[in-house]
């Protein structure tokens, strides 16, 4: 995937697409777990995203590859375990929580990027995330628990503790913050290795080893990788080829054009998509709890990255 632009191809067009393809990830994992664990299916969307763009990645970045220092070596290593790490959880929190509720906690990512960069890298936290933050958290904690909840003339109830604990939803619900957790540290190293990288270079080595660390994580669990029917490999094609590659890959691409003010808008389309798909395809209603929290958090992350946007903006040359 070279990353010289075609006069005739739009990043706005791209990230509309790319934004629309990974928004089909979830019901495509949905699908898929019918018949196939959720370690698996990571395993595959990883693998075959590698696979596809392995001819492209030996035929035009061989060179670049064969001169990869030891550092960015290990900075991809352990992008890839971080981005395993995941789509091990997130796509595990499916088999427990509605599409709603998972793709809206997972992405959470950019406000974690935030402050993981604010300890590790020293960048300062821009005021209006202190004001996304809360709204976020707060909304995170209305999705996680929203089954738990009730609304009556005396106010708000919540359910005993332990039987908050019991519910298979806040399993789901914590496993999908936890991939916004492990993408955010893959979104750090991202930064660091695409200063000095190619996109074509980055994806190939990031996505091969993601695999490879799922592919010793289904060993470990005693799954298999063969046995499962047509259709369900087909599914699995499509999260290598769909969200993956036309989605990730391609959104990676348009913000080397973009500005950052539009792409931190455009990223909040992804949860909203994938919801809709829910609705549509997989008849999942979200409750009015689910859809407050959701919104809330998505506005938190709005503020935040939108102000992070502009700062950026306006120290740019």
């Amino acid at each position: 995937m070279n990353e010289d632009r075609p006069s005739f191809l739009s990043p706005e067009l791209v990230m509309a697409l790319s934004v629309l393809a990974a928004s089909t990830g979830a019901i495509f994992i949905r699908f898929a777990q019918q018949e196939a664990p959720s370690l698996v299916i990571a395993a595959y969307r990883l693998g075959l995203g590698c696979l596809l763009l392995a001819p492209f990645a030996l035929s035009r970045s061989r060179g670049e590859i064969s001169r990869l220092t030891r550092q960015q070596w290990l900075l991809a290593l352990l992008s890839g375990v971080f981005l395993a790490l995941h789509f091990a959880s997130w796509i595990t929190s499916l088999e427990y929580t509605t599409v709603a509720s998972s793709v809206v906690l997972v992405s959470m990512s950019p406000l974690i990027v935030a402050l993981l960069s604010t300890f590790l890298l020293h960048e300062p936290l821009a005021a209006m995330t202190w004001v996304g933050l809360p709204l976020a958290l707060l909304g995170s904690f209305i999705v996680a628990i929203g089954d738990q909840l009730s609304i009556g003339v005396s106010g708000i109830a919540i359910a005993p503790f332990t039987q908050v604990l019991q519910h298979g939803a806040l399993l789901g619900n914590v496993l999908a913050f936890l991939g916004a957790v492990f993408v955010a540290g893959y979104l750090i190293l991202g930064r660091k290795l695409r200063a000095s990288l190619s996109l074509l270079t980055y994806a190939f080595i990031v996505f091969g080893s993601a695999a490879v660390v799922l592919l010793v994580m289904v060993l470990f669990a005693g799954e298999s990788l063969v046995g499962y029917s047509g259709t369900t490999y087909l599914w699995f094609l499509a999260l290598g080829l769909i969200p993956q590659i036309f989605g990730h890959a391609s959104f990676n691409w348009a913000l080397r054009y973009l500005p950052a003010s539009f792409v931190s808008i455009a990223l909040l389309g992804e949860p909203v998509g994938a919801s809709l798909f829910a609705y549509v395809l997989l008849k999942e209603t979200p409750s009015l709890l689910e859809i407050g929290g959701g919104v809330l958090i998505l506005l938190g992350i709005y503020l935040a990255s939108r102000r992070r946007a502009k700062s950026a903006l306006q120290q740019s040359p």
